[in-house]
């Protein structure tokens, strides 16, 4: 009787609560004068890089950075495609690891209604080491998935035990959904309502393709 080659993929899917929230955002203002427009950003980056070491002091953030900024003018047309006087503007992009996410609400809530300042997200991580933990569990139980279904597959025909020759690694998936933006209910008479985020789970996906051989 011929040797039995089967070709499998294993999966496995889990989902893991998220440890971090890295918020992305950047401080954009505009105006008719360059030295104008680039004060005003400074000093609203000032503001926040203050609010940002407060938090990391507190232990709310774990670190934060601010590595890009952008100084340019362009002269924008009208309704009637008629060029405008040059408009400057600065950008100065900032982004914070919160471990805190009420700590991260709270500064979300604040800070979207300065003038000057844009949210551009929140992404929902785990730290490098849960990561490579969660991963390698994953990757064990890929394979039991493939051992499982090759063996289901010799046992069809007749066969006996099947022998793993090569696995091949062909995809691992991470999805991370953005989180879930309500406003929570009011404390109390006349209070205004707060932001509150309600991350997803982020779902790893691991895949392995592999041969086996089966018994005769």
């Amino acid at each position: 009787m011929p040797q039995l080659e089967i070709v499998v993929r294993g999966v496995a899917r889990r989902k893991f609560a998220p440890e971090f929230a890295v918020l992305d955002l950047a401080v954009k203002t505009n105006g008719p004068s360059r030295d104008a427009v680039y004060k005003s950003a400074v000093e609203v980056h000032a503001a926040l890089v203050a609010a940002l070491d407060e938090l990391v002091g507190d232990g709310a953030i774990g670190e934060w950075t601010s590595d890009t900024i952008r100084v340019f003018g362009h002269r924008p047309y009208d309704g009637e495609g008629r060029r405008l006087d040059v408009e400057y503007a600065t950008q100065i992009g900032l982004s914070a690891r919160f471990g805190d996410f009420e700590a991260l609400s709270r500064f979300v809530d604040r800070w979207s209604t300065v003038e000057g300042v844009r949210i551009g997200g929140v992404r929902w991580i785990l730290s490098e080491g849960s990561r490579r933990d969660r991963e390698h569990e994953l990757r064990r139980e890929a394979v039991d998935d493939a051992v499982f279904k090759a063996q289901a597959y010799a046992d069809a025909v007749g066969r006996g035990a099947v022998t793993p020759i090569r696995l091949a690694d062909p995809d691992m998936r991470t999805d991370a959904r953005p989180a879930m933006l309500r406003a929570a209910p009011p404390g109390g008479p006349g209070s205004a309502p707060a932001l509150e985020l309600r991350p997803a789970d982020i779902e790893i996906s691991v895949e392995v393709d592999a041969l086996f051989v089966a018994d005769q």
